[in-house]
């Protein structure tokens, strides 16, 4: 059979290459990149030549380009019936996520607010928002907390940094539209917490997804919390842990809320949890969302499919 004859449907490419039909019918509408052939009852077609280019752009994405950049390099690249021939440097655009790591975060101990701006804003428009959140934001914030908690820069750098960042998050968490089918969310810092800015980020990434998401930051008063949780009834309660002196005294208030309210989900995260040996926290390892974008969304599937 030829390469250039029809021979998938949509319903087996979106199970092949693990990407929703409605995504797939959006790209090609927008840019045009393959056009199925149609089946006498106008169903389409795909060929291989075309799961080789959707397999392509999807790596590409999953590096962090965003679809529309991805289809732009495509334009650029030949791809070969032996698969894809590498691309040159002078026509792919190099991941400069470290790099602008490094500067971001130079920006930022010298409290250039400016540059820090310009750099973000470079990020925004290289990489997808998920890959600036995690990988950028998410690598600049452990480096920031340790650097702090080492003595390697003062209170003020870190609370300079700590500001900067929340406020560029903040923007975009209040931009997102929310998909009233998914449950609602509450997220907050574990007691004795003022770390917020890994809480912030998770949250973010909820928000991406569509969830509603109740957040509430830094530590809260005692009791407040059940206030909050029987006025929203939430799915979900998602807390944060980065100091791990405040680790006992957070899964003391899991162990209560997981007693009182018996159908709400908990999730626990940070790297105060991260610190402390598994051996004291054998009794919480359900409860770990994990540390990268892709430990969430499996975390998330498990319990979203009970």
């Amino acid at each position: 059979m030829s390469s250039q004859e029809g021979k998938y449907n949509i319903k087996a490419v979106s199970k092949m290459l693990g990407i929703q039909p409605g995504t797939l019918r959006a790209w090609e509408r927008r840019y045009n990149m393959i056009a199925p052939v149609r089946n006498d009852s106008g169903h389409r077609l795909y060929t291989e030549e075309h799961i080789k280019i959707l397999k392509w752009l999807i790596t590409k994405v999953n590096k962090g380009f965003t679809i529309s950049q991805a289809v732009n390099l495509l334009e650029n690249t030949n791809l070969s019936s032996e698969g894809p021939i590498a691309v040159s440097a002078s026509s792919e655009t190099p991941d400069h996520a470290l790099d602008l790591t490094e500067e971001l975060l130079f920006a930022l101990l010298s409290f250039d607010e400016n540059q820090a701006h310009e750099l973000l804003n470079k990020a925004f428009s290289l990489f997808s928002i998920d890959k600036v959140l995690i990988d950028i934001l998410g690598t600049l914030l452990v480096k920031i907390g340790d650097m702090w908690e080492n003595g390697k820069i003062t209170s003020a750098h870190e609370h300079f940094a700590s500001s900067f960042l929340r406020s560029r998050i903040g923007i975009i968490l209040h931009t997102l539209p929310v998909n009233g089918l998914l449950p609602k969310v509450v997220s907050v810092c574990g007691p004795g917490e003022w770390h917020e800015l890994g809480l912030l980020i998770f949250t973010l990434y909820l928000r991406r997804k569509g969830f509603e998401v109740i957040y509430l930051g830094t530590s809260i008063a005692d009791g407040d919390i059940d206030i909050v949780l029987e006025e929203v009834n939430p799915k979900f309660l998602f807390y944060s842990c980065t100091l791990q002196e405040n680790v006992s005294k957070t899964v003391e208030t899991v162990d209560g809320l997981s007693q009182k309210y018996r159908n709400l989900i908990i999730g626990l995260g940070g790297s105060g949890f991260n610190k402390t040996p598994r051996e004291c926290l054998k009794n919480y390892e359900s409860l770990f969302v994990g540390d990268t974008k892709n430990q969430w969304d499996n975390w998330l599937k498990e319990r979203l499919s009970v």
